[in-house]
């Protein structure tokens, strides 16, 4: 019940992985054939995610993970961007985008965090107020890991090309679950929510925009990241892509059933416009990391927030952008769903909390 924080390989993933790693083992930078036939398979991947994006090959580049490709692209776009050093966000990003949000403070950038309102949502009326003529980037989430709630992309996108700014678009949560329908200048994705491997992910850059290279003189991926490909993790991802299904019905329904078998002393966060199988719960009277250890005693697995936070002890980024209280973030939990989650897994989580 924690597919939000990864999900396990497919069959299919994990068949293309292990097909590629025994035959096509070479360097798909090298230039004889062994190399050669590494870099078809990575050549057909990345026409695989382009197509699943909605855009061009030339703009796609493998990264490691979300993490190291939110890094790359918000680095990258604003250092790119002649019109200042202002950037908007969210109070709620990914933990990732904060670190790189910190990094270009430290050099003189102003971010300006913008909080969410109580329905779970950014209000686009708020990022266009704050919007100056020195704003150079624009970086948010398509869908809140924590709550599932989806942000309006598709208006800020219309305010940031009217405006002439750069938009960066978080797509991990959402990728293959709900479409980008707005063209963008970033967005970043991760193989391992949809079934595919970990340390495998990528991020879409615009061709058209000249990005100076985070590390100048390496030869990978449009000079924009260096190393060997994962060339089995590459094509494993693009398997899990052609794979992946998202019952959208499917959740909505396991979703209702959850609510309706909560026990009292919980509480569904619902947001304007979510993501169904995302559910943050607030327990009264208890704290989310005693609900979590509770519930793995029981043998299952839920979280707290973003697995990226577990050390964190200031509640959840989300709960506290919408308003809560520190106490009431302190009792909240995340259940997600996937795929193979089923309705009776559903009834022995209902019977853990209620014993809980």
């Amino acid at each position: 019940m924690d597919y939000a924080a990864t999900s396990p390989m497919s069959a299919n993933s994990l068949e293309a992985y292990s097909e590629v790693a025994k035959r096509y083992y070479g360097n798909s930078a090298s230039l004889h054939d062994a190399g050669g036939q590494a870099n078809y398979f990575v050549e057909q991947a990345r026409a695989v995610v382009a197509k699943s994006l909605g855009v061009n090959n030339d703009g796609v580049i493998f990264t490691g993970s979300g993490t190291e490709g939110n890094l790359i692209s918000i680095l990258s776009l604003a250092l790119a961007s002649k019109k200042g050093k202002h950037i908007i966000s969210s109070q709620a990003e990914h933990t990732s985008v904060h670190a790189a949000l910190n990094t270009l403070e430290k050099i003189g950038y102003i971010v300006t965090r913008l909080p969410l309102q109580q329905n779970g949502c950014i209000h686009v009326r708020q990022v266009q107020e704050v919007i100056r003529e020195d704003t150079a980037l624009i970086t948010i989430q398509h869908v809140n890991s924590e709550i599932g709630s989806i942000q309006p992309v598709e208006e800020i996108a219309e305010l940031a090309e009217r405006s002439n700014i750069y938009l960066h678009v978080d797509c991990v949560q959402s990728f293959c679950k709900l479409p980008l329908k707005q063209q963008v200048d970033a967005i970043t994705i991760s193989a391992h929510k949809i079934g595919g491997p970990k340390g495998c992910g990528a991020v879409y850059i615009n061709p058209q925009l000249c990005i100076p290279p985070l590390t100048p003189g390496v030869t990978h991926e449009r000079g924009l990241r260096g190393g060997t490909l994962d060339t089995p993790a590459i094509v494993a991802f693009a398997s899990a892509i052609e794979n992946y299904h998202y019952n959208d019905q499917y959740f909505h329904e396991l979703r209702e059933y959850f609510k309706r078998n909560l026990p009292d002393t919980c509480r569904l966060i619902d947001c304007q416009s979510q993501l169904p199988n995302i559910c943050g719960v607030l327990m009264k009277n208890l704290e989310g990391q005693y609900v979590m250890l509770k519930l793995n005693e029981a043998g299952i697995c839920i979280s707290t927030g973003s697995a990226c936070d577990i050390h964190s002890e200031s509640g959840t980024k989300a709960i506290l952008s919408m308003g809560y209280s520190m106490q009431a973030a302190r009792q909240f939990f995340r259940i997600s769903f996937g795929p193979a989650t089923t309705f009776e897994e559903i009834d022995q989580l209902k019977m853990a909390l209620s014993t809980i």
